[in-house]
């Protein structure tokens, strides 16, 4: 939602602010697509060599970043929640966040007065209590991870999700009794049930807890920099 405050001694850039907030990162004067990479000497950043700083401006002239999310860490590194990229870059400019890991690609937003290297892992600068929460959602992509992208029937890829008591006959949509399952299984199995067609389960269904959890529901994509952070994929 835009600040409606006034501007304030020490308040965001909102040239930056703007280019997350519209989900583009622009080559051109006010908010610049550039490359960056870290002085071994100092520490600080600085422009990337200019063959570098070439072959990015090869890229398009507008990247979207809408739908990026970054990964939001407690100062204990304890994982926290996925905030959309201009939240992010609100909470480094304004000092309430540092970054733990950069993006990738290395890309910067820059403005007149600040530059804010892209981020894809922050953490707070002061801990924050958390309230307890219980069972994680139900979504495709937690799913898919509990089961490792694997057929719980046979062990192939997992390409659809599927009811072990179908819904037809009483099953109910819950973790205990939804599991990954190739498209081939899914088929054959059909609104029967397991005993009717001799079939086991690899693994036992169950409903997984802890935050990293919560995250992988809501972002399938995550980002293979937040993995150490999220835990093993194993329910």
């Amino acid at each position: 939602m835009p600040d409606r405050h006034p501007t304030r001694i020490g308040a965001p850039d909102r040239a930056v602010t703007r280019a997350a907030s519209e989900g583009t990162l622009r080559s051109g004067p006010g908010t610049a697509l550039r490359s960056w990479s870290r002085s071994p000497e100092t520490g600080s950043l600085d422009p990337a060599a200019e063959n570098g700083a070439q072959h990015r401006s090869g890229l398009a002239a507008s990247v979207p970043w809408a739908r990026r999310r970054v990964l939001l860490l407690n100062a204990t590194f304890e994982p926290l929640t996925a905030l959309p990229m201009r939240r992010a870059i609100v909470l480094l400019v304004c000092g309430k966040a540092e970054i733990v890991h950069g993006d990738p690609t290395g890309m910067v937003l820059h403005s007149a007065r600040s530059n804010v290297l892209v981020p894809s892992v922050i953490k707070l600068s002061s801990y924050v209590r958390v309230p307890y929460r219980g069972q994680a959602p139900l979504t495709r992509a937690g799913l898919m991870h509990r089961d490792r992208y694997r057929c719980v029937y046979c062990g192939a890829r997992a390409e659809t999700i599927d009811h072990v008591v179908p819904r037809s006959r009483g099953g109910a949509h819950s973790w205990q009794n939804c599991v990954a399952s190739c498209a081939k299984c899914n088929h054959r199995k059909a609104d029967k049930l397991l005993t009717e067609l001799g079939w086991r389960l690899c693994t036992t269904p169950s409903a997984p807890r802890g935050m990293h959890w919560r995250l992988l529901a809501d972002v399938p994509d995550a980002d293979p920099l937040w993995r150490p952070y999220l835990g093993a994929p194993a329910a």
